[in-house]
């Protein structure tokens, strides 16, 4: 961050400019996104959607509020990162919420572990918001007609809080009610269902923020997605995307286990390999179980333990050598001295 900006911001606020202040603040935001911290711009992104969400953070609202077939999640610390292209979109939604515009229903799309479902819990968070997460199982009901019924009255529940712009929910893979009617093997039974979904989403009241996730986009049903104020597209990683992130997500795994040495050549050395890396959900668990299951009184093993996960289980000095690891690294993955590595042809 420069000096001028921190400059500008004070002048701005002295000055009343309110757009000024914004967009430097906006700027700011930027370019701690571009150095790699996420978790700043996206809090100060929503600091700057809606300044209102943050003082009332401390209002008493009373008893915690009931919403029928949905749980109240409480949010974790953890990281989440994502492609520029989703980043801005999510930019840009934060500011959506807070533009008094009436833009509260999204849809997140993309397939499994690109980090939808934490990105939502995510902006909750950073709003403020206590997150509901409707919970398919109770809703869904198999006698006839009973599944709309349970949708109308988790709208209706919706639209009679006392204390709207508090509560944020989450339809967490939403295809499980919401596919082609068309498509449907009961296609009566699923028309009540979607029918009641539209209903509920045409008269949601706009101060409830209320998110959607499906890994089946294109298999709902065209009506229901008509009723999105925006739909963003989480299947925008580029290789170059995956190995960032992982290497970001490998960093605060062993920032948690206290190695202090990250050996990052040879990590991005051993993220370069693969052709195509996982998506975020499961390199999360790649990395978490590699880190985890390495030996603490050895600094290299995490080391071995990626190269294992992400590469192949065996390793020979040979193939070490012309995937472009140096003698140093062959060490420390294979335990061979550099003295017997050198003399590998």
């Amino acid at each position: 961050m420069k000096k001028a900006d921190i400059v500008d911001l004070i002048r701005y606020h002295v000055e009343h400019d309110e757009a000024g202040f914004r967009t430097t603040a906006a700027s700011i935001a930027r370019e701690f996104d571009r150095l790699g911290d996420t978790e700043l711009a996206l809090y100060i992104s929503g600091l700057l959607s809606d300044t209102t969400v943050f003082e009332a953070q401390n209002v008493s609202y009373g008893q915690e509020i009931t919403i029928p077939f949905s749980r109240r999640v409480l949010y974790a610390n953890d990281m989440v990162a994502l492609p520029d292209a989703v980043m801005d979109d999510v930019h840009g939604i934060l500011n959506a919420i807070g533009s008094k515009l009436g833009m509260h229903r999204f849809l997140f799309y993309g397939a499994p572990g690109t980090g939808k479902t934490e990105t939502a819990k995510q902006i909750g968070r950073i709003l403020q918001k206590d997150l509901y997460v409707v919970d398919f199982n109770m809703l869904i009901d198999s006698k006839l007609g009973e599944t709309a019924k349970h949708i109308a009255q988790l709208f209706e529940a919706l639209n009679q809080l006392i204390n709207p712009q508090k509560v944020m929910v989450l339809l967490d893979e939403i295809d499980a009610i919401a596919l082609n009617r068309i498509d449907s093997q009961d296609v009566r039974e699923m028309g009540r269902a979607t029918s009641a979904i539209l209903k509920g989403l045409d008269e949601l009241n706009d101060q409830v923020v209320l998110i959607a996730t499906t890994n089946l986009y294109e298999k709902l049903d065209k009506a229901f997605l008509r009723r999105f104020d925006f739909a963003c597209n989480f299947d925008r990683y580029t290789q170059k995307d995956l190995q960032d992130i992982a290497e970001k997500m490998i960093q605060d795994s062993l920032l948690k286990v206290g190695i202090k040495k990250h050996h990052i050549r040879t990590v991005r050395k051993i993220l370069s390999i693969p052709t195509q890396l996982p998506y975020p959900g499961e390199l999360k668990n790649i990395i978490r179980s590699s880190v985890a299951f390495s030996n603490p009184s050895e600094e290299v093993d995490y080391l071995r333990q990626l190269y294992r996960n992400f590469v192949s289980r065996k390793m020979d000095v040979g193939t070490l050598k012309n995937q472009g690891f140096s003698v140093r690294e062959i060490e420390d993955l294979t335990g061979i001295s550099k003295s017997k590595v050198a003399k590998v042809e």
